[in-house]
């Protein structure tokens, strides 16, 4: 894999990942706004994002066990960070809604 396909990987999964973390913030907001089906819908388009990431890290492991030169830097680390912290938000936020969700309707019954 060549250095440019390395730079472009790490920013492929930094703006995924990124897109991935906002969008499921955006459910969390609509979740707020009882708004339960279109938050539903937002992040199912943040699961989409993140598995366009972490494809993208697939691609660069399996490079690296193929025996391919696959430089670590302090990209490649921020990029690992960038897609394991959206992971863990986007798991979060998804117990958050249903907990917002069971609230809602304990009181709306």
């Amino acid at each position: 894999m060549t250095t440019l396909n390395v730079e472009e990987s790490i920013f492929a999964i930094i703006a995924h990942g990124g897109n991935a973390k906002s969008l499921a913030y955006e459910g969390l907001e609509e979740a707020h706004k009882s708004n339960f089906s279109k938050a539903e819908e937002i992040l199912k388009q943040a699961h989409e994002e993140l598995n366009l990431a972490h494809n993208t890290q697939t691609k660069l492991i399996q490079a690296e066990i193929n025996g391919e030169s696959v430089e670590k830097s302090l990209l490649m680390i921020h990029c690992q960070d960038h897609l394991m912290t959206a992971i863990s938000e986007i798991s979060l936020i998804e117990q958050m809604i249903k907990m917002i969700k069971r609230i809602y309707d304990l009181e709306h019954k």
